[in-house]
């Protein structure tokens, strides 16, 4: 893909590996925001018959996706995977936040491989998931790997989102609407970062030293 960033121990990082999860995220979730709605319409009456055991305000929230609220949240969480991808773009692909969002990004394929299978037949964003999501998760943590800064991948700090050591939070924004393109209703908080670079982590920061040398 396109020029090439450098990392702080001087090897090439491709700007696609970075800047590309926004580019392969927003092709991904085109397919979501495109069949969602009229998925949900067409899907639910099928899908209550055949589980009759799910509970019925699971059927409920699904048949009342609307679908300008449904594009609020892509758009909201296009916002958070932009500032990833401009953290990693920033960092040479060194960024934790930027590390952590791609990992999401692939695994999350997994929720739709799954939910294709309950349901038996097609689900928004299952055709992208392999054709686009794994392809290019793949391909941006070789390039990583390559130059030498790909962070060892943990399931918590995939699940929980993991904090980037080189910026410190500034904050936390609160929105509440429809999250992971599956049309549960919840409140979803977000870490803000101040734009200074903080090159120590928190972690190994040296103890201030005290009045008299205690």
């Amino acid at each position: 893909m396109g020029g090439r960033e450098v990392g702080e121990d001087g090897r090439a990082v491709e700007v696609g590996g970075t800047l590309g999860l926004l580019a392969a995220w927003a092709v991904h979730d085109l397919e979501e925001l495109a069949a969602m709605p009229g998925w949900a319409r067409g899907r639910v009456p099928e899908l209550r018959q055949r589980y009759p055991r799910v509970p019925e305000l699971v059927w409920r929230r699904l048949e009342a996706i609307d679908g300008r609220e449904f594009a609020t949240a892509v758009a909201v969480m296009g916002g958070v995977v932009a500032l990833a991808a401009a953290d990693g773009h920033r960092t040479g692909g060194r960024s934790g936040f930027y590390q952590a969002a791609l990992n999401g990004f692939g695994l999350h394929t997994l929720a739709h491989m799954a939910q294709a299978a309950a349901v038996r037949g097609y689900t928004p964003g299952v055709v992208t998931s392999p054709l686009v999501v794994v392809p290019f998760t793949l391909w941006a943590r070789g390039r990583l790997r390559r130059a030498g800064v790909l962070r060892p991948a943990r399931p918590r700090d995939v699940a929980q989102g993991r904090r980037s050591p080189w910026r410190r939070p500034s904050g936390r924004m609160r929105w509440r609407g429809f999250c992971c393109g599956g049309g549960d209703r919840g409140t979803v908080e977000l870490p803000l970062y101040q734009g200074e670079f903080n090159p120590v982590p928190p972690s190994t920061r040296s103890p201030r030293p005290t009045p008299g040398g205690r």
